[in-house]
């Protein structure tokens, strides 16, 4: 179930059998094949596509023409999110749902802020999915019950978000963080990410500096936990 925030005006299949084209793009083979046994049963939908990659989303949405992308915001080669914002401006009748397996209260937002319409968490795929994607192509936006009270807590009544300060980071801070945490370096993350070498080093000093960090070691050891307690959440 989820939130009741409309995000715009329902859409209409744009084929012949009525069907709406979904998108899927994942780095894991086992979880492409569940969605599509999942969605290939529902009347009103089907897979027309699959991405490996980033790249491949690209390609399949420029050739295939779907109604919406179901979108894992961690690829090997790209953040789901900047995916996502690119979408947007190059594809805008297509309508992007997040899949993910980290939690939806440091991410949901950013995925909507990047022009996405719901966020569904991994482990639910299967039981929300279904009502994800209509929702979406319903003109609204999905999130949990209590990510959308959250939300509204937020944008209506003016409450604070006072979790951890990875949540003030900008999405290219945090995807560096991220890479950070995996135990790449600065060439790594600046060739992973198609930036130079000063880019990430500027971006390093600013997490310094917005997660009160003494030093390097301390940024690499923040970044280590953050995603190890990012990987013990999905595995809950």
């Amino acid at each position: 179930m989820t939130g009741t925030e409309t995000a715009g005006s329902p859409i209409s299949p744009r084929t012949a059998d009525g069907k709406f084209k979904i998108l899927l793009i994942d780095d894991h083979p086992i979880v492409r094949q569940g969605l599509v046994q999942l969605i290939n049963q529902e009347v009103d939908m089907h897979v027309c596509a699959e991405a490996s990659n980033a790249r491949e989303a690209m390609e399949m949405a420029a050739s295939t023409a779907p109604d919406v992308a179901v979108v894992d915001i961690s690829l090997e080669d790209r953040s789901g999110v900047e995916l996502i914002k690119e979408f947007g401006q190059r594809f805008p009748n297509m309508l992007c749902l997040a899949l993910s397996m980290y939690d939806e209260s440091m991410y949901a937002v950013r995925v909507l802020r990047a022009g996405g319409r719901g966020y569904v968490m991994k482990q639910e795929a299967t039981k929300k999915v279904i009502a994800a994607i209509r929702r979406v192509v319903g003109g609204q936006v999905y999130v949990s019950d209590a990510m959308a009270s959250r939300l509204v807590g937020q944008l209506v009544l003016g409450e604070n978000d006072r979790g951890s300060p990875v949540a003030a980071l900008s999405d290219r801070e945090l995807e560096v963080l991220t890479l950070i945490g995996r135990g790449m370096g600065t060439r790594e993350v600046a060739e992973r990410l198609f930036i130079s070498v000063k880019t990430v080093e500027a971006h390093k000093e600013r997490l310094k500096e917005k997660l009160k960090l003494q030093g390097s070691t301390e940024l690499v050891r923040f970044a280590v936990q953050f995603t190890l307690d990012q990987a013990n959440q999905a595995a809950k």
